[in-house]
């Protein structure tokens, strides 16, 4: 384990019961039927990535902050990774109650919303528990192509919106092991061989 400050970059952040809210359905309309079109892309999808789940990617530790460090720390935490996102965590309970979105901090700094010192907790993006939400767990056995439906909002894992990263946590809930975005899924596509390349006709 690595410590930055008050970030901590660690595989398997310890949390406690309530780190991802439950997946709801009560008071949620049911999802809407899947059409042809979006059957092909979910065939589409399941073909491309041929099995891969998410421990397929690799992913880095996952980088968790507080909501009472400074906002110019955890930037430079991020930045020292390369991370796009932070999730938050209690510092009492290590539930996960957010993330901060490092690409928002810069347009809060220039149009003065925010300032370097103010803490996590003014610009994190809260998870609401309740409210008829609904969330998705995704784990490091969720295939690829579900993720991408889960991105796309298509298919068992759509939420009701599109997404750019997710939480990645055990299947029990009780651990943050990673964060994925749409980029990652984008790298892995440019790393692994193409079906078209592995298959190759006979030499005559």
């Amino acid at each position: 384990m690595a410590t930055t400050g008050s970030s901590v970059l660690e595989h398997g952040v310890a949390l406690d019961e309530s780190i991802v809210p439950q997946a709801q359905t009560n008071g949620i309309p049911p999802p809407p039927a899947v059409n042809d079109d979006s059957k092909a892309r979910l065939r589409a999808w399941a073909m491309k990535y041929r099995g891969a789940t998410v421990a397929d990617l690799d992913l880095a530790p996952a980088l968790s902050t507080s909501p009472s460090t400074s906002l110019e720390e955890a930037m430079l935490s991020a930045s020292s990774h390369d991370y796009s996102h932070l999730t938050v965590l209690s510092e009492n309970t290590r539930s996960l109650l957010g993330y901060l979105p490092i690409s928002r901090l810069k347009t809060l700094f220039e149009t003065r919303q925010i300032q370097p010192t103010d803490p996590v907790e003014k610009a994190m993006v809260k998870f609401q528990r309740g409210g008829g939400k609904k969330y998705q767990v995704i784990t490091m056995e969720t295939e690829l192509w579900e993720l991408e439906g889960f991105f796309e909002d298509i298919g068992e894992y759509a939420t009701g919106s599109k997404q750019d990263f997710a939480v990645v946590t055990d299947g029990g809930r009780k651990f943050v092991l990673g964060v994925v975005t749409r980029s990652d899924l984008n790298e892995f596509v440019k790393r692994r061989p193409s079906m078209a390349a592995e298959v190759r006709p006979p030499m005559p």
